[in-house]
């Protein structure tokens, strides 16, 4: 079962940020990526591998600051 997340993330600011997001989320096992823009992302995820706060903090690990405001 498949869980939506929307992402509140600073400190992007271009297509460049747009895109080390995306890799970054992609590269989470049981995240599905369904839009990367500049200050939000939205995906799915499957809880049973991974939680909404270790997604959160797969972006941090690149630099920016992800806050979860839907879960």
């Amino acid at each position: 079962m498949a869980n939506t997340l929307t992402l509140s993330i600073e400190g992007m600011h271009c297509g460049g940020c747009v895109r080390r997001v995306t890799a970054a989320l992609e590269g989470v096992k049981g995240v599905e990526v369904r839009s990367v823009g500049v200050g939000s992302a939205n995906m799915t995820f499957d809880p049973s591998r991974v939680s909404a706060e270790e997604i959160a903090a797969a972006i941090s690990r690149i630099g920016f600051s992800a806050q979860i405001e839907k879960a």
